[in-house]
C-alpha cells in the first residue's frame, strides 16, 4: 500500500535509536458548531485517569506506557455518528504524561498516519522532552484517534500471519500486484467483519476525528486547545482549525499536509519526493566502500531494480518462514528514507539480497509496520487504510491505472516493472463517500497565530506543503534545512526546541525564522 505519512518517530526509535493574525471580518463570525443537548453530555463527561495497565495493544506500547509509573490513562465516551448521538459510542484511549511543574494546560498530541497511535507518542515525547520547558509547562496528552490502537472499536482487516505472508495488500497503485471488483468486495466485507460492522468504516474520518477531539479538550477543562501534529497530525490539526477556531490557543503543525492539493496530485508530489530522497541516499552510499547501489549514482535506480524485481518470482524465505518480495523490499527502503540516519542500515539490507538474505530489510518493515518480536502487529496500516477511505478522492480504475504510470514515473525505484494494468481503488465499495473534500481549511476566520514546520528534505510531506498550509492559516512558517521527516518530537535541534517551546508556552513566533539540522 502507499506508505503513510507520520508516525515516523517509531522509524528515528528502531533504526537509530509571515506571524499574521487572522482578522475578523465586519461581519461576526458564527462561532464552532454548538453541542446539542444530546451531544452535550458527552462534553460534560469527567474523565477517570487511572494507571495504564491493559491499555497497550502492542510489547512496544507496553514497554513505551510502563517507562515512568507517572504516566496515568483514561478512555472517553464519543458518538460513533454524531449524527446520531444517541445511538452506538466509540472510546478514545488517552495517556496522560503530567507536567513537571506548574501546568499552563493540557497540550494534545498526534503523530501521524493516519493511524498513528498518539499515546504512544505522548510517551515517547515525555522522554525526548525531558528537560524541556515544554514538559514543565503542559500535561502531554496522547490520544488514538477513534479506529486506532487501543480505542475501540478498533479497526481489523488481517490477522497477524496474514500481514507476515504478504496477504495483508490493500492498494497496488504502488509496486507489484492485481486487484479486481471481487478482491475490492472481500477487503470491505473482511474489514467490517473485524472492525465492528460498517457503521464503523463509514464514521472514521478526519471530520469525525476532529469533533472527538474538541470533546477532549472540553473534558480535560481546556476554554482553547494547544496542540502538536505531525505529518497526517497537521491535516487533523487544520481540519480542527477550520470546524472550531475560535477553539485554538496554539498549534504547532510539523511535515505538513499540502490543504490545497488533492489525492492525485498529492500521492505525485509524494512519490517525487521519495525519488529525491532515494537519489539523495544513492549519492550518499556511492561515496562509501561496497555500495550495494554503485559508484555512479545516475544507475543507482536502475541497479536497485534488477536487484529487487528478481523477488517478485522468487522471494527469499527467512529461516522462520518470513518472506521478503518485491514489495517489502521497496517498502522497508522507502521506511528507510523518511530519516537520513537510517540509509546505513538500507545499505545493509540492499546488500544482503545479493546474499539471498532478508534480515535486515525485514527488520526496517517491521520497525515501520509496528511488528513485536513476538510476530504481532499495531493496526496501523489497517487503520490508515480505512481512515484514508473516508478522506481521499475516489477513482476510477482508467484513474487508478493513470495515477500507478505516473507514480512509476515520477519514483522508479517502486516500479515493478510489470505496468499498470491491476491497479484499482480499494475503496470503491465503501459504504459511504469521502467527507473530507479538496481544498480545506480555507477561509477561516478567528484563527490565532499558528505555527507550520516544514523541512527542505522531506521525503513524504514536501516542503511545498508547509507553505502552503502556512499560508492557508494565516499563521507563521519555520523553514528547517535537513533531510528527514518532521522534527518537533525528536529534541536534537536547539533552534527548532526552543521555537517551537517559545511558542507553545509564550505564544510567540519569528517571522521567516529557519534552523539547520
Amino acid at each position: 500500500m502507499p506508505l503513510p505519512t507520520g508516525l515516523r518517530y517509531r522509524v528515528a526509535a528502531a533504526l537509530v535509536l509571515l506571524p499574521a493574525f487572522v482578522a475578523c471580518s465586519a461581519t461576526p463570525s458564527p462561532g464552532p458548531p454548538q453541542p446539542s443537548p444530546e451531544l452535550q453530555r458527552f462534553y460534560d463527561q469527567q474523565l477517570s485517569f487511572g494507571p495504564c495497565e491493559g491499555y497497550a495493544t502492542t510489547a512496544a506500547d507496553a514497554t513505551a506506557f510502563a517507562s515512568s509509573p507517572g504516566f496515568q490513562c483514561a478512555r472517553m465516551e464519543v458518538p460513533l455518528d454524531y449524527d446520531e448521538p444517541g445511538q452506538r459510542t466509540a472510546r478514545i484511549a488517552l495517556l496522560k504524561a503530567p507536567a513537571r511543574g506548574e501546568p499552563i494546560g493540557s497540550l494534545l498530541l498526534n503523530p501521524g498516519g493516519p493511524g498513528g497511535p498518539g499515546m504512544s507518542m505522548a510517551a515517547v515525547a515525555a522522554k525526548s522532552w525531558a528537560d524541556s520547558p515544554i514538559t514543565e509547562r503542559f500535561d502531554l496528552i496522547g490520544f488514538d484517534p477513534r479506529g486506532v490502537g487501543a480505542s475501540t472499536p478498533a479497526v481489523d482487516c488481517f490477522t497477524d500471519a496474514e500481514v507476515d505472508n504478504g496477504e495483508s495488500m490493500t492498494t497496488v497503485t504502488v509496486g507489484d500486484g492485481r486487484r479486481t471488483e471481487d478482491d475490492n468486495r472481500r477487503l470491505l466485507a473482511r474489514c467490517a467483519e473485524g472492525s465492528g460492522g460498517p457503521d464503523v468504516l463509514v464514521n472514521i474520518g478526519t471530520r469525525d476525528a476532529v469533533r472527538d477531539m474538541d470533546i477532549l479538550r472540553a473534558t480535560l477543562g481546556e476554554e482553547k486547545l494547544s496542540y502538536l501534529g505531525q505529518s497526517y497530525g497537521t491535516r487533523l490539526g487544520a481540519v480542527y482549525a477550520e470546524t472550531f477556531p475560535q477553539n485554538v490557543r496554539a498549534m504547532v503543525l510539523d511535515g505538513a499536509i499540502d490543504p490545497d492539493v488533492g489525492t492525485t496530485e498529492r500521492r505525485i508530489s509524494q512519490f517525487t519526493s521519495f525519488q529525491r530522497s532515494f537519489d539523495q541516499m544513492a549519492a550518499d552510499c556511492a561515496t562509501r566502500p561496497d555500495c550495494p547501489l554503485g559508484t555512479d549514482p545516475a544507475k543507482a535506480t536502475e541497479n536497485f531494480q534488477n536487484l529487487v524485481r528478481p523477488l517478485i518470482d522468487q522471494p527469499i524465505v527467512t529461516a522462520d518462514g518470513r518472506e521478503l518480495d518485491f514489495n517489502a523490499a521497496y517498502g522497508a527502503v522507502t521506511a528507510g528514507l523518511y530519516d537520513s540516519r537510517a540509509w546505513p542500515a538500507l545499505y545493509k539490507g540492499i546488500a544482503e539480497i545479493r546474499a539471498g538474505q532478508a534480515d535486515t530489510l525485514l527488520a526496517v518493515g517491521a520497525a515501520f509496520a509496528g511488528r513485536d518480536p513476538d510476530g504481532h502487529y499495531s493496526n496501523f496500516n489497517e487503520a490508515l487504510f480505512a481512515i484514508n477511505c473516508m478522506d481521499e478522492q475516489r477513482h476510477t480504475p482508467e484513474q487508478e491505472r493513470d495515477l500507478k504510470g505516473r507514480i512509476q514515473q515520477a519514483a522508479p525505484y517502486t516500479d515493478a516493472g510489470r505496468g499498470t494494468d491491476g491497479a484499482r481503488d480499494p475503496c470503491e465499495f465503501w459504504p459511504a463517500e469521502p467527507t473530507l473534500s479538496y481544498p480545506y481549511a480555507t477561509d477561516i476566520e478567528g484563527l490565532p497565530d499558528t505555527l507550520t514546520i516544514s523541512i527542505t528534505g522531506d521525503p513524504t510531506t514536501p516542503y511545498d506543503g508547509g507553505i502552503s498550509l502556512a499560508e492557508a492559516l494565516g499563521g507563521t512558517m519555520l523553514t528547517v534545512e535537513g533531510e528527514q521527516h518532521t522534527i518537533a518530537l525528536a529534541g536534537t535541534s536547539p533552534c527548532v526546541n526552543d521555537i517551537v517551546a517559545d511558542y507553545l508556552i509564550n505564544l510567540k513566533t519569528t517571522p521567516d525564522a529557519r534552523c539547520t539540522l
